[in-house]
């Protein structure tokens, strides 16, 4: 059985407003995702405790190590590259583009206690891992507990 619902132009026109609100917000407001042209390029980073250091890892893919530059300002590290493109091919002949180029950069905080000084870096397969050891006063303790 068909039923008569009465028209409500302004039901309507709520509806339109918050599709055009919705389509403008997303195509000139947020970057196009996932790797769309205003895509920054941003590094995951892993950093884990062990008993006698802090340890850093980020995956950098095709960059020479000479290209990377780590830098420690109080207790703020930044990890900044440069991933350059191998060949420039016409935009249009492209079938399909997900790798990224350009500069990325990236910035964590420290936990305190660490000798930034002495902190080693190693580049292989892609991954940089930063050790940093920890001061000795931070270091955790063993307390003999003894019965009399």
């Amino acid at each position: 059985m068909a039923r008569i619902v009465r028209w409500e132009p302004w039901r309507d026109m709520v509806s339109f407003r918050d599709a055009m609100d919705r389509m403008f917000d997303e195509r000139f407001i947020r970057p196009p995702v996932p790797f769309g042209p205003w895509a920054e390029v941003t590094m995951a980073v892993d950093m884990y405790e062990t008993a006698d250091s802090v340890v850093v890892k980020t995956p950098i893919p095709g960059v020479k190590p000479e290209e990377i530059e780590v830098s420690v300002t109080g207790d703020t590290l930044t990890i900044k590259a440069e991933i350059q493109g191998e060949e420039e091919v016409e935009q249009e002949n492209y079938l399909r583009r997900e790798r990224r180029f350009g500069s990325c950069c990236r910035s964590v905080t420290l936990p305190g206690g660490l000798k930034a000084d002495e902190a080693e870096a190693d580049y292989s397969d892609g991954v940089l891992t930063l050790t940093f050891p920890k001061e000795e006063e931070i270091k955790p303790k063993t307390i003999e507990v003894k019965t009399k």
